[in-house]
């Protein structure tokens, strides 16, 4: 009985990997269809590359770097042998680890499909005028080293986690870890052409409004693994609320970004609609497993109104962020992991102040570390394209002149 129980959950574990790594196809799909026909090989190459490197890095350091066993002040490892690659414990592959949830090798690729998340959400709100050696060196950095460390100190045992906080499966730990280095980068880069001009705010307009619609789709559910999978086994009782929190809170956030928007714009704004859906999605994330069906439609509805407010935010900033990665895991990244503290099984003052000074303290981290690494890169590769290779689309200047719909056009004519 408990072989069987243990091969269910390492099953479980393996679909669970499998959502996860199939976002990484609605992320693309999302942020080409967001963006202009001119750059689609670009942010395809971009996309294909973060789960390529981040697996190998993720193996060669971050897993071992995220989970080191202990720590020099809960926040470093303690040790440095044994700490590159992947080697299987004795009872890696037995009930006794990791509570018979799963063996060694499906936890490595379970978590490494989540390392990669951090540089896909960076790469959405730099689309279309970074330089595509100076994105690959940053994402060899960030997911090699920053991420593991910040995740450390809460899923590997260190000092966030000794504190109590809380974050189930990455509002801020994935999330927020991505969407500060997306801010920074936005910052560093500076708007596309013509986004801002006279004091207005120009929009640029995504190329293929269905292809984001399906990327959404896909997101969500991918998010049955992304959640699911973070119980950590198939037990029943919680993965099934944590699935159903999950998906009232995607659907709660879509509806109420549309209706938010409407009454703010006076028009039915489809990609709104989409980023209310990743809003809710990333605001349950942090609490999934804590939350009642209502507390979770709740969290969705705020998060909806965060992404109209947030997208608007950013703009009147002047951060160009083409698919809105800052409003939907930035700031709805910061809204789950502090609602943890309002809502569900953990609620209450305390929980909100040490949620607060996780997403303060990881914050910190990310924002000086993203700086440091981009300021570096913007000095001496450079970070931005030219202007002409902006203009005339990076698929051009930076692949060849390979075409995204090279035989649609032909045809066209």
């Amino acid at each position: 009985m408990e072989d069987t129980l243990f091969t269910a959950n390492n099953i479980w574990m393996m679909v669970c990997t499998g959502l996860v790594f199939f976002m990484h196809l609605g992320f693309s799909f999302l942020e080409i269809g967001l963006t202009r026909q001119k750059n689609t090989i670009n942010i395809l190459f971009k996309n294909v590359f973060i789960i390529c490197i981040g697996l190998l890095l993720y193996c060669l350091l971050g897993f071992n770097l995220m989970y080191p066993g202990s720590f020099i002040a809960g926040i470093l490892p303690d040790y440095f042998i044994d700490l590159f690659g992947l080697s299987l414990p004795e009872d890696g592959l037995t009930t006794a680890y990791a509570d018979g949830g799963y063996t060694y090798w499906t936890d490595f690729l379970f978590q490494g499909m989540f390392a990669a998340t951090a540089a896909t959400i960076v790469s959405g709100a730099v689309a279309e005028r970074v330089k595509l050696t100076s994105f690959m060196v940053f994402t060899v950095i960030y997911v090699g080293l920053i991420y593991p460390i910040a995740g450390s100190w809460k899923w590997g045992g260190g000092f966030l986690d000794e504190w109590g906080f809380y974050d189930f499966a990455g509002s801020t730990i994935v999330h927020s870890v991505g969407g500060w280095a997306a801010v920074v980068a936005v910052y560093l880069l500076g708007p596309r052409i013509g986004k801002y001009k006279d004091g207005k705010i120009n929009a640029i307009p995504g190329h293929n409004i269905p292809m984001a619609t399906a990327g959404v789709l896909i997101l969500w559910l991918g998010w049955f693994g992304f959640n699911g999978g973070s119980v950590l086994s198939a037990d029943p009782a919680t993965t099934s609320l944590t699935l159903v929190t999950t998906c009232l809170a995607a659907a709660a956030g879509g509806i109420s970004a549309f209706v938010f928007s409407k009454i703010r714009y006076k028009n039915y704004d489809l990609t709104m609609f989409l980023n209310g859906i990743l809003g809710g999605l990333v605001g349950i994330t942090a609490g999934a497993d804590l939350m009642t069906p209502t507390d979770a439609i709740i969290i969705g509805l705020i998060a909806g109104v965060v992404i109209v407010l947030g997208v608007s935010l950013v703009d009147h900033l002047k951060l160009d962020d083409p698919v809105g990665a800052v409003a939907v895991h930035l700031i709805c990244g910061i809204w789950g992991t502090l609602a943890v503290g309002l809502f569900g099984s953990m609620a209450g003052f305390d929980q909100f102040l040490i949620q607060l000074a996780g997403v303060g303290i990881v914050g910190a981290f990310c924002v000086v570390s993203a700086f440091i690494i981009l300021f570096i890169v913007k000095k001496t590769m450079g970070l931005r394209v030219s202007r002409d290779e902006e203009i005339e689309g990076l698929d051009l200047h930076e692949h060849g002149g390979m075409e995204a719909y090279a035989d649609f056009r032909m045809n066209q004519h």
